[in-house]
Parts: C-alpha cells; sequence; structure tokens
C-alpha cells in the first residue's frame, strides 16, 4: 500500500519517538527498520537506557517523570538539582563551547517536556540506583547528571515505545532498509526507494524522518573519517548502522554538520564481539576508571582516571584508549575499591585478572614487571592524603606526577588486586546532518529540503569530541519530537494544497 503520510527510518529511539509525535498528530506513518525483528531498536536496545534532562530535585522530578516513587523510596534519594544552566555547563565543558548553542538550548529546554511526554505515552522511568548513586548514611546520592532511567534500561524503551506505536496504529516493516530519496522538480521529497527481502520497492510518502543512526557500524567511514585503526575497534550497539541515512541526504544535497572526525565510545572488555550482543548489552563496558588506575601495554598510566566525574570522561578516554598500543588499557583495583566496581564487572564474560602482587599481576597480564611496578609504586608515593568521597569530585589527589589523578586518588596497596583488560567500544559518530529548529534538513545553501527531516544520531552539531552521559537519548526524543511532529504538519499542508490544486 502507498501514500504515507510520514516514512519513518529506523526503529530506535529517536525514530520512535518521531513515529509517535507524527500519529498522535495526525499522520499515516510507516516506520522502515532495515533490521530483522530480532535485531530491532538501532543503539537505543544496548544503552542503560538514562536520560539528562532538567529537573530541580527528586520531589520535582517525581511530580511528572518519576511517578511510580513511592514516598519511602523518595526519602532514600539525594538527587542534586539538574536545571537549565547545570545542563547547559556540562555540554558545553566536554564539547569545549563547540556544541551549536541553538540546538544546545532546544535540547535544554526541551528536554523535560519530552519527559514528560514521554510519561504521559505510558513509558516508565525509575533512578540509576545501580550505576549513578552511592549508599552514604544510609541514603542513596545520586552524581553526574544522568539519573534516571527507563524501566528495563535502553532494551525497556525500546520495547515500551515499539508497543506504543503500535497500538497508536502505525505500521513497521521489519528487513526493510531505505536506499534512496525521492524528490520531484520543485526539491520536494515525494517518496523512498527501499530494499526488502523481495527487492526493491519505491513507496510514496509527504514526508521522511530520517533517524537511523550514524556511520558508527560502516568500517569503511570509520576509518574515513575517523583515522587509521578505527576499523580495528569494536561496535557497541548495532550493526546496521552503516551510515545509510547521512549517504541519502548528502545525495540530494544536505549540508555535512558538526564533529566528523568524532564519536562516542567507551572502555569496552577486550573480548567483547566484534558487535553488540542481545544478551548481555551494555555490560561489556568497563565505567568504574575513577577508583583505580588504567595503564597500557606498556604499564604506563596515559589519563588522568579522576579527572572529572564518570559521566564527563568515558567517551574522551574511550578514544584515547585507540592511541595505546594494540588499542588496549589495563584497569587495576585494589580491595578499597573493588567493593564500589559497578556490576558490569561482574558478568561471566569479563577479562578479568586477580593476583596477590603486583609483579605477579604483570606476568598475568603479559606485561613488564618492572615496569608496572615501578608504576604503581610511583603512584602509590604521590598519593596526597583527603576524605574519599565517590560521589563528589573530593579533591583527592597526588601530586608530581607526569599525569597526576587530580579526584579519588588513593594508593594501590591492598591485595588481591584485580586488573581488567579493555579496548574501545565505538557507540555512535558525532558528524552528520544539519537541521533547523523544526528538524527539517538543510541543504548545503542553507535552505531546507522540503519534507525531510532528520533526528538521532545522524543529526550533527551538539556533541563535539566528547559528551555529557544522558544526553544522547534525551536528544533523540527532543528531536525526534520535534521532528514528527514538523513532518506530520508538513504532510498536512502538502494534502490541503494538493486539495485545493486538484
Amino acid at each position: 500500500m502507498s501514500g504515507y503520510d510520514v516514512v519513518v527510518v529506523g526503529a530506535g529511539n529517536a525514530a520512535l519517538c518521531a513515529a509517535i509525535a507524527a500519529r498522535e498528530n495526525g499522520a499515516r506513518v510507516l516506520i522502515l527498520e532495515k533490521a530483522s525483528e530480532d535485531e530491532k531498536g538501532g543503539n537505543s536496545y544496548f544503552t542503560a537506557g538514562g536520560f539528562r534532562f532538567c529537573h530541580s530535585g527528586v520531589d520535582d522530578a517525581a511530580t511528572d517523570v518519576l511517578t511510580d516513587l513511592s514516598d519511602a523510596e523518595r526519602d532514600q534519594i539525594v538527587l542534586p538539582v539538574h536545571d537549565r544552566n547545570v545542563f547547559y555547563q556540562a555540554l558545553m565543558k566536554v564539547t569545549h563551547h563547540q556544541a551549536d548553542e541553538d540546538m544546545a538550548w532546544q535540547l535544554i529546554d526541551g528536554s523535560r517536556p519530552a519527559m514528560v511526554w514521554l510519561r504521559q505515552h505510558g513509558l516508565r522511568f525509575i533512578p540509576m540506583f545501580g550505576r549513578q548513586s552511592f549508599l552514604v548514611d544510609g541514603k542513596h546520592h545520586f552524581y553526574g547528571g544522568v539519573n534516571i532511567e527507563a524501566v528495563g534500561g535502553g532494551a525497556g524503551l525500546v520495547e515500551m515505545e515499539l508497543a506504543k506505536v503500535l497500538r497508536m496504529g502505525c505500521e513497521i516493516r521489519y528487513a526493510t532498509g531505505a536506499t534512496r530519496l525521492i524528490q520531484d522538480r520543485r526539491r520536494r521529497i515525494t517518496g523512498i526507494e527501499v530494499r526488502g527481502p523481495d527487492g526493491y520497492e519505491e513507496i510514496e510518502t509527504k514526508s521522511v524522518v530520517l533517524a537511523c543512526g550514524g556511520f558508527e557500524s560502516n568500517p569503511e567511514m570509520r576509518v574515513r573519517y575517523l583515522g587509521p585503526g578505527w576499523d580495528l575497534c569494536r561496535v557497541r550497539g548495532t550493526r546496521h548502522n552503516m551510515g545509510d541515512g547521512i549517504r541519502m541526504a548528502l545525495e540530494i544535497g544536505a549540508r555535512p554538520y558538526g564533529n566528523w572526525s568524532g564519536c562516542h565510545s567507551v572502555g569496552w572488555d577486550i573480548s567483547a564481539p566484534p558487535y553488540g550482543d542481545y544478551e548481555v548489552l551494555d555490560n561489556f563496558q568497563k565505567h568504574s576508571y575513577p577508583w583505580g588506575i588504567m595503564v597500557n601495554l606498556k604499564g604506563e598510566r596515559f589519563v588522568d582516571e579522576g579527572e572529572d566525574l564518570r559521566n564527563h570522561t568515558y567517551v574522551k578516554f574511550g578514544r584515547e584508549i585507540m592511541n595505546q598500543p594494540f588499542r588496549t588499557a589495563i584497569q587495576i583495583f585494589d580491595q578499597k575499591t573493588i567493593p564500589l566496581l559497578r556490576d558490569e564487572y561482574r558478568i561471566k564474560q569479563v577479562t578479568k585478572y586477580t593476583a596477590t602482587g603486583i609483579e605477579e599481576l604483570a606476568a598475568e597480564l603479559e606485561i613488564n614487571p618492572r615496569a608496572l611496578t615501578a608504576t604503581v609504586d610511583e603512584f602509590n608515593a604521590a598519593c596526597q592524603p583527603g576524605d574519599f568521597n565517590p560521589s563528589v569530585l573530593d579533591g583527592v589527589t597526588t601530586r608530581g606526577l607526569a599525569v597526576d589523578k587530580t579526584n579519588w586518588a588513593l594508593p594501590i596497596d591492598e591485595p588481591p588486586f584485580e586488573a581488567y583488560v579493555t579496548t574501545t567500544g565505538i557507540s555512535f559518530t558525532f558528524g552528520g546532518l544539519r537541521i533547523d529548529r523544526s528538524g527539517e534538513v538543510q541543504d548545503v545553501s542553507d535552505r531546507s529540503i522540503p519534507g525531510l527531516y532528520a533526528a538521532g544520531e545522524l543529526v550533527g552539531g551538539l556533541f563535539f569530541e566528547n559528551y555529557p552521559g544522558g544526553s544522547g537519548l534525551m536528544a533523540g526524543t527532543v528531536f525526534g519530537k520535534v521532528a514528527g511532529e514538523s513532518a506530520a504538519a508538513y504532510a498536512a499542508a502538502e494534502g490541503d494544497g494538493a486539495r485545493r490544486h486538484g
């Protein structure tokens, strides 16, 4: 059947938010998912489901987002204020003020309304107790800005959104990927070519929302834009994000925008498969490095593990691991901080070594025992006294090292020691398409391409070199909602115009 108002390309969070918004505004919506139903959900499926949004504390968030919290649970939570200025400072700090100002404020000011909108559509949220809080004096103290997650994590988020779009009457075609955008002589989108199980087909539509991710699964594009060696990294999420949406838009004159040589990447277990695992999901990540030290295969530290809160450093450190010998980094902890390690360190697929001495640990890791011992001894001697507090920037530092650790610097001196071997796992790429405030894709002359909208990871301009945790799903929701609403309005106007001229 042909003649849709809006075709949404992709079936992750941004795409499904666009579909919900378009459908609730009266559009007839088709969702195209290149993956099979078993591999649905794009990168969103592999996330922790965390959202960064504006609120003034737990009582505020509980009014319209965390509506399932009991009074007893609320009393056990210390949730720092995360208002629009805190959000702005976090985003601009990690991107070195390179983020597009207009996009930044649209994200920030749209974050709370978008979360309320999702809740009104039946999505449920809970505090991230396990990953973003520490128990202090009987209360859960949250930190880092990304403190709320969808029930069931990223997989739960996608399943709830898919159930919603189906209840609303949207159609979904699995194993059907978009291959080409179709325009008329006035540059308006009139259809889209797809490739499915039975071959190629052209689908008529008044508008298209591209929300099918970046190019992180495409090794050729990774090397072309991110640089040599990036063909060898692991992919955290879906194997289907090959840059199709970006390519199709560029072919009809869309403007490339943003940080094309940048990406979201993390420390990822070195034994992880080439692409995301639908059972393990994001648990191959290893994000407790602030509580220990990180060394390369030469036994040398190469980053300030305590530079900032984990949510502000894990992306830049993931990229830094790519610069180390054989793209490998080893995280080392002692018994003082091992109890603080996140649950992802306890999965059965973990690459872990344990030893009662540093030399023995080095032998297990097959790195130079003298080099590692010297590194640990030098680090321990440089540690300064202070009050260790994992929920704040505690100022417990080292002094005199080539790379000092500026927070949470405790000596590595209580055996047995544990070491975890990681490499780089890429999540998504930062370069993409330029959109306006309505989500409409801009061409190389900075004119809108009529009927073409975009949202999610294939939109450029927001993240540069680094990324504040929880802002990816939030951006997908905010800009997906905007794109869906705009596409529906455009399609309705096109329909009214056709009737007037018919």
